[in-house]
């Protein structure tokens, strides 16, 4: 069966992708080994001959390394298949290629799981487990879309309640994970849950930044798209980042994800800069000034960006195509800005008195600091002091141009996208143009130095962590019962058959709570007593018919109405959790099976609703969630009575 958002042809291509990935890791590291062991002799030994040829040898080892490892960027830095098929001309975005994994066989160890654990017998959970892997096999390849997106969402909320049924805390179920580094392509392998709901969770962010990048930013809605896309981007890598510690991947590390949720930050803030552009129009002096600080304002991130890039250990494996990139765009749009501030400068007038003073305002905080020559309210009202300022402002324009396309040419891989040379060629070719037309033969003056352009934004970047909630799903084993008491790390009785009958008034129980019932009190000498029922059981079927779903009035309804007969109970008692409270731990590094976040779900059994039931990974120990012990039970506290606790 085709899930909904799998895209299946996706896989053979991103299969050899992988496969080529791998071989060339394999092949690193034997030339790092070969290299290592070279060095060492090199160190060790006095023989001049032997020297030599250790040196020679380390040369030869040397230049296929650095061949491999520019092999290997060349497949991390495929930015073109991810763009948009538009014939408009942007600049091109950097998207994330998706973690690969490896397929599981859950099988067996679930189904031993649930008859050891619970009691039943596995194999009537089949439907239920290959559900499951259905899932898990759809979601390695969802299609760049919502249905995609999807796709991993309910996937990774799947993984709440396969964690809290199957993961008893401080144990796990002896299954391996195998997922690849994105931007290396070297493979990790961990038994903790927690790396497969980190790995899914990257795979939403990546998939987000590749739904951006396929927008046409040639209209508002396209931009706005984009936006919205790498916004959720940046809030799936950072909610990543606040939630994982020591993870066995390097995508993955702490340093990866700020260098990625900041790169995410500078796209969506180059989405802005295109749609105040769009909407410019003919505009005035302070329009063209404020998209000026607009530009500004995205080479400001992008360099941030860039000094996070060239910092260790993030430099030592993001793409040189990666850094490069970010590096021209700082450059591109540092120039942008000057060329923006010229057009303010010298294509306008400032007619009437209500312009002049926006105009004028605008000025007096556009630069960063005072530039030279006369004060601004004289440049703005003489036409001549405005083109002098502003040829000064397109002669930095043209150098920032300049250093661009000396950056990009650095770099084999930007240079194969064609793209991208187009537009820095098309920049650069506007700003000479402008200059040639304002630059007259008589101009005596020397172009005087102008400062930076101060940055400013109308629309600040929004971190927006993915929406769980929006995805309503049902627990694939809700046939094991409410979790609440039927989950992993929680035990109890066998199941006990007591035969009910009435007595001459009640049955001499006091029942409360839904799904299961509790009884919560037992009359001495009643009717229940006698049968064998205690205080802290849970009733789980009544006349062999299952009711661990059953509701109190439901219950209630079909004791009542039993006959002179009785009705026969099957009734579990859980025990106390492990001494210490052990049970309820759960180690905060994701190399030991754990993570960080905290919540509480009050009714996870059931299709997830609102911001209140988002699915997250841990339950967070409640002050609420008080034990109460009697007679060696353990009882759960009930949040969702819809009876009041009464006499049967």
């Amino acid at each position: 069966m085709l899930l909904m958002g799998c895209d299946p042809l996706a896989q053979t291509q991103r299969s050899r992708l992988q496969h080529r990935r791998v071989k060339i890791n394999q092949q690193i590291n034997k030339e790092m080994r070969m290299r290592a062991g070279a060095e060492n002799l090199f160190r060790a030994t006095t023989n001049h001959k032997v020297k030599e040829t250790v040196a020679l040898e380390l040369s030869f080892v040397n230049s296929n390394l650095q061949l491999l490892k520019e092999e290997l960027e060349e497949l991390n830095s495929s930015m073109e298949v991810y763009q948009t098929e538009s014939e408009s001309i942007n600049v091109p975005m950097i998207p994330l290629g998706l973690k690969e994994t490896k397929e599981v066989d859950l099988a067996v160890p679930l189904k031993d799981f649930i008859c050891e654990h619970y009691g039943e017998d596995g194999s009537q959970y089949e439907k239920e487990i290959k559900e499951l892997m259905d899932l898990r096999q759809a979601m390695r390849t969802p299609s760049r879309n919502e249905a995609g997106l999807e796709l991993l969402m309910e996937y990774y909320n799947q993984l709440y309640f396969l964690d809290h049924r199957f993961f008893p805390p401080g144990k796990n179920l002896g299954v391996y994970f195998h997922w690849y580094d994105s931007l290396t392509g070297v493979p990790s392998c961990q038994r903790a849950l927690a790396f497969e709901k980190g790995s899914v969770l990257f795979n939403i962010g990546a998939l987000y930044t590749q739904i951006g990048a396929r927008q046409d930013r040639s209209t508002v809605q396209g931009i706005e798209t984009a936006i919205d896309a790498f916004q959720r981007a940046a809030g799936a890598f950072n909610y990543l980042k606040e939630n994982f510690s020591n993870a066995p991947s390097l995508d993955m590390s702490a340093p990866s994800l700020n260098m990625l949720v900041r790169l995410m930050v500078a796209q969506v803030q180059e989405c802005v800069f295109e749609k105040v552009v769009l909407l410019l129009g003919d505009g005035d002096v302070a329009a063209h000034l404020q998209v000026a600080q607009e530009a500004a304002r995205v080479a400001d991130v992008y360099s941030l960006v860039f000094q996070t890039m060239a910092q260790p250990p993030v430099k030592d494996y993001v793409p040189f195509s990666w850094a490069t990139m970010v590096q021209v765009k700082a450059e591109h749009f540092k120039a942008l800005s000057h060329y923006y501030a010229s057009v303010a400068l010298c294509d306008h007038d400032v007619p009437s008195a209500e312009d002049e003073g926006k105009s004028e305002k605008a000025l007096l905080q556009f630069h960063a600091t005072k530039p030279q020559g006369p004060s601004l309210n004289v440049v703005l009202r003489d036409a001549e002091e405005r083109r002098r300022l502003g040829k000064a402002h397109l002669k930095r324009a043209v150098i920032q141009h300049e250093e661009a396309m000396r950056i990009h040419s650095l770099c084999r891989i930007l240079r194969k996208m064609d793209i991208l040379q187009e537009v820095l060629s098309f920049t650069h070719r506007r700003s000479l143009d402008k200059y040639s037309e304002i630059d007259h033969e008589d101009d005596f003056f020397e172009t005087c130095e102008v400062p930076s352009i101060h940055p400013k934004t109308q629309q600040k970047p929004e971190i927006k962590t993915p929406n769980f909630s929006k995805i309503r799903i049902t627990d694939i084993f809700h046939q094991l019962g409410p979790l609440s008491v039927f989950s992993a790390k929680h035990r109890w009785s066998a199941q006990r058959r007591v035969r009910l009958g009435r007595g001459e008034r009640s049955f001499g129980l006091t029942l409360r709570g839904d799904s299961p019932v509790l009884v919560a009190g037992v009359v001495p000498g009643g009717c229940a007593a006698e049968a064998g029922l205690r205080e802290g059981d849970y009733i789980v079927s009544v006349d062999g018919e299952d009711c661990r779903w059953a509701k109190h009035a439901e219950v209630v309804q079909i004791l009542k109405s039993s006959g002179e007969a009785g009705v026969e109970l099957g009734v579990i008692t859980l025990h106390s959790p492990e001494q210490g409270g052990q049970g309820e731990k759960k180690c905060v590094l994701l190399s030991a099976g754990g993570d960080k976040e905290n919540t509480r779900l009050k009714n996870p059994s059931t299709a997830v609703r609102g911001s209140g039931y988002l699915l997250l990974w841990n339950k967070k120990k409640s002050s609420t969630a008080s034990k109460k012990r009697a007679g060696g039970t353990f009882n759960l506290p009930f949040t969702n009575f819809r009876d009041s606790e009464a006499m049967y």
